[in-house]
Formats: structure tokens, C-alpha cells, sequence
């Protein structure tokens, strides 16, 4: 897909007006491809604390070279205390910026240890580290951090992080356990001679998901529901590799016995998209919990996204905000124009409607307006929370910026309202109490 954003960012007056307006400046990411399976550069192998871990993952070098950093691999499972937190500042700071765009820092911790506190904490901190560091750095690049005990174990998830292929993935914490692993024959397509089934695979994510299985090598079973067969064969066949189309609705009581007919020799692979509300349930296991008949395949990943939805609520309803007494006012706020900018810069929230009134004009705001989460953090800040609460927050009306805003509170509840008394925000902070809370 052509994405003109991006072209337009790479010119120099997409370059001159996103800066001026505070707009975000996407990198081009490198993605696999035939012609570029790897991320061609040097590998860079790194040591914080004291470590035995022996990688013997090949291309890496601890000696930094004329060449472009394409990655820099951080072993970091020596790390016990606060002050060998130090040694991983130390190991990436001076490396950092000559990783290339679309580079890759790898990070290697430990398991946090419960019978050591100091090490737990350590290793602990890695993650906010690797965020962090994964918010900032920019241009493509992506940290991520990968607990192991056994680095042959890791060798697959290595491979991974350290190519292409994981282009999307950043600011993760990946756990792996010690466990054997059996090396694909072929580490180009490591999915060959296994089945997969992907739902959803006519058009959209789905088809995505399936052409990046085929890739790996799998046979794949393209399926959605029966009105879009025919773009099912349609992706089917230009997939190749024994891949077919199966019509199925998967929220059908029987589903799971029809897929089961249709793929007599089992399953090795299953990603389920789910809207939400479809009340769609996958296909169920066999009675040990494993697919297909052969006794070796197993679930190893599922997963469930739910997603924002407008839908009809059934609670109580509630008393409108503009019927109720006004709460005695606490403070005023003078909003400042940039306050959306320097949020979205902290947050990775650049939504045009919050970085300037030009923007926001274009999507029928007369001005800039505050994130939402931003508006109830500032709330909250003033209000006070416990350790421990459940916090609602209902938005009323959008807060232009520049503004003035009055902040009202009492008791449990707070608001913020603008001028002429207008309601921007209502909530409620109710603590938490031996595992329950009352949502008021």
C-alpha cells in the first residue's frame, strides 16, 4: 500500500511543515524481503555485569567497526544490583546512535530471582529501561528485552528479533524457558511441512497474517465466512503451497468438528481474529488439549484483541451531570497551546486534532484539543489517589487549547468545567478494598 504520508515527509517541505506543526515524521521501515533477508551491518555484542551466558549466535562481534551498527546485542542476566545498572548505561550510551534506521537493540536478562530482592529489582528496572529507550530512539529502530536462562533455547527468538521480520515488534519482554529445540531444516521457512489456519483470511489483517505464514513455508487454510469464498480462493490461490479455502461461519455450534473433517491429518498452527460482540469462539481442542490426530501438536500461542465499540449499555442510568449541584471549585488552570504537543510527544499520541489549530480545523475543531487521558491524569494529579482504586472518568465535552479551565472536587468525585459552567469531565476515585470496589 502506497503510503503517502510517509512520501510526503521525505520532501523537504513535508519535512519544513510537519516539524513547524509538530506532526510526526515516520521512518521507512526495512522490512523482509526476498532480495533483503537480512538487516546487513555488524552485529555488536555487549556485556553489563558479570555474565556466563555463551551465545554462539553467529555475526556477532564485540569489536566496533567503520561499518553501519545494524544491532547490538546487550547481555544483561549478570546484573544483580542497582550498581550494575550502571554498566548498562555504560555498554549501549556510546553505541546507541550509530545504530542504523530500522536497527535493532537486543536486551538479555535474567529471570528475576524471588529469593534475591536486589536482583529481582535490577533486572525488574530492565523493563522500564528498554521501554523507555524503545519510546525515544527513533528512526525504525526497536529495543527489546528477552528473558532466558539457556541461550540455545533462545537461538529462534534471537534470529527473529535480529532480522526484518521484526520489523513491528518493539518494547516487548519476551520470557523464554529452557527447553529443547529442534533447528528447522530450512531456517528461511521454518513452517514447512506444518498447516495452518487462519480465520478472518479473505481481505484485511487476516490476509496479511496469512501471506506472512505462507512465507515461513506453512500450507495454509484460508478461512472466512461462506459470502466471501470466492475472495478466500482468491487469496488461496495466489498463496500457492497446497493453500485452500475452507466457508465456514466459526461461531457455528459445530465448527470445531467441520474444521476438524475438513483437515483430517491435524493442525499446526491457528491465529482466530474476533470482533467484538461476535460471541465467535475458536476451534475446540481435542480432548488432551492438542490438534489433529498425530498426538505431537500443541497450543502455544493464543491471543484475543478487543477493541473500542459503541454498543448499548444496560446499567443504571445515571443522574446528568448538568442536573447536579456544581462541586466547590479548587483551582484554575490556564491551559497553554502546547499542551497537546508535549503530551503526544511523551506519549506517542500525535493525533492532529491535539497538535495544532490547523490540523485540528480539518476534522471540525476551532482549535487544538486535549488528550483525554491527559485531561483525567491532570485531574487525578490534583485530586490524589490511593495505592490501590478504581477510577472513572466520563468526557463531556472536548477542552480547547489554549483555555482556561476551573477544577472542581468533593469527596470521592471531581469534575472540570469551562466557561458558562460547561461540563468537560466527571469522575469518581473509590479505593479498593480487599479485592473489591464499588464503581458508584
Amino acid at each position: 500500500m502506497v503510503d503517502r504520508y510517509l512520501r510526503f515527509t521525505g520532501t523537504a517541505p513535508g519535512r519544513f511543515l510537519t516539524r513547524r506543526l509538530g506532526l510526526p515524521q515516520p521512518a521507512a521501515l526495512k522490512r523482509w524481503s526476498p532480495e533483503h533477508p537480512d538487516l546487513g551491518g555488524d552485529l555488536l555484542h555487549r556485556t553489563a555485569g558479570t555474565s556466563d551466558l555463551d551465545l554462539g549466535f553467529p555475526g556477532l562481534t564485540s569489536a566496533v567497526s567503520e561499518n553501519a551498527l545494524a544491532a547490538a546485542v546487550l547481555d544483561t542476566t549478570g546484573v544483580r544490583t542497582a550498581e550494575d545498572l550502571a554498566e548498562v548505561h555504560a555498554a549501549l550510551h556510546p553505541v546507541v546512535r550509530s545504530i542504523a534506521a530500522s536497527g535493532r537493540v537486543v536486551v538479555l536478562g535474567a529471570p528475576p530471582d524471588p529469593a534475591d530482592h536486589h536482583q529481582a529489582a535490577a533486572q525488574q528496572a530492565l523493563e522500564g529501561f528498554t521501554r523507555s529507550l524503545g519510546k525515544e530512539i527513533g528512526r525504525g529502530r526497536t529495543v527489546n528485552l528477552v528473558r532466558l536462562t539457556d541461550a540455545h533455547a533462545a537461538e529462534s527468538t534471537l534470529r527473529f528479533l535480529l532480522s526484518p521480520k521484526s520489523a513491528h515488534v518493539s518494547g516487548q519482554v519476551i520470557h523464554v524457558a529452557a527447553h529443547t529445540v529442534d533447528a528447522p531444516a530450512d531456517r528461511d521457512r521454518p513452517l514447512a511441512g506444518r498447516t495452518a489456519l487462519v480465520t478472518g483470511a479473505a481481505r484485511g489483517i487476516g490476509t496479511a497474517v496469512a501471506e506472512t505464514l505462507a512465507r515461513d513455508g506453512a500450507r495454509l487454510v484460508v478461512l472466512d465466512v461462506p459470502s466471501a469464498l470466492e475472495a478466500a480462493e482468491r487469496v488461496a490461490g495466489r498463496l500457492g503451497g497446497g493453500a485452500c479455502a475452507l466457508a465456514l461461519d466459526i461461531t457455528a455450534a459445530d465448527a470445531g468438528e467441520r474444521i476438524a473433517e475438513a483437515l483430517p491429518d491435524g493442525l499446526d498452527v491457528r491465529t482466530h481474529r474476533v470482533r467484538r460482540g461476535a460471541g465467535a469462539a475458536p476451534a475446540r481442542d481435542r480432548g488432551d488439549g492438542r490438534h489433529g490426530g498425530a498426538g505431537r501438536r500443541e497450543v502455544v500461542w493464543e491471543s484475543r484483541s478487543t477493541y473500542l465499540a459503541r454498543h448499548r449499555t444496560h446499567g443504571r442510568p445515571a443522574t446528568p451531570a448538568e442536573d447536579r449541584e456544581p462541586l466547590p471549585p479548587v483551582a484554575e488552570w490556564q491551559l497553554a497551546g502546547d499542551v497537546g504537543r508535549r503530551y503526544g510527544a511523551a506519549s506517542g499520541d500525535r493525533n492532529p486534532i491535539h497538535l495544532h489549530p490547523l490540523t485540528a480545523r480539518l476534522f471540525g475543531f476551532p482549535r487544538a484539543i486535549a488528550h483525554g487521558m491527559w485531561t483525567v491524569a491532570h485531574c487525578l494529579a490534583a485530586h490524589g489517589t490511593p495505592a490501590a482504586c478504581f477510577v472513572r472518568a466520563d468526557f463531556r465535552a472536548p477542552v480547547l487549547l489554549p483555555g482556561t479551565v476551573t477544577y472542581a472536587a468533593q469527596g470521592a468525585r471531581f469534575e472540570l468545567r469551562g466557561g458558562r459552567g460547561r461540563i468537560h469531565v466527571t469522575g469518581h476515585v473509590n479505593p479498593l478494598v480487599s479485592g473489591t470496589f464499588d464503581r458508584g
